[in-house]
């Protein structure tokens, strides 16, 4: 009896990374993020494996951006202030 062919399986999402991913997704050592960014995070543990989900990353970084320059205040059309001559 011939054997049916193998279906190709599909890209499926990740939900979750292990440490190294994390690390490498968001551009740092495995050391730095483990002692910086892991305590912050919920993970999901399976017997030794560490995973982290994408979303923990996403607000990580959500709450950690900051601009590195302040903008200059905007000025409106109309509130010129008077040159005191």
């Amino acid at each position: 009896m011939p054997k049916t062919p193998a279906r190709p399986i599909q890209p499926v999402p990740r939900f979750t990374l292990t440490r190294k991913e994390a690390a490498a997704s968001l551009g740092m050592s495995l050391n730095h993020f483990e002692r910086h960014v892991q305590p912050e995070l919920k993970v999901a543990l399976s017997g030794q494996l560490v995973l982290i989900p994408v979303s923990e990353l996403e607000r990580w970084v959500q709450r950690h951006a900051r601009l590195l320059v302040e903008a200059p205040p905007v000025r409106l059309v109309g509130t010129e202030r008077p040159s005191g001559r």
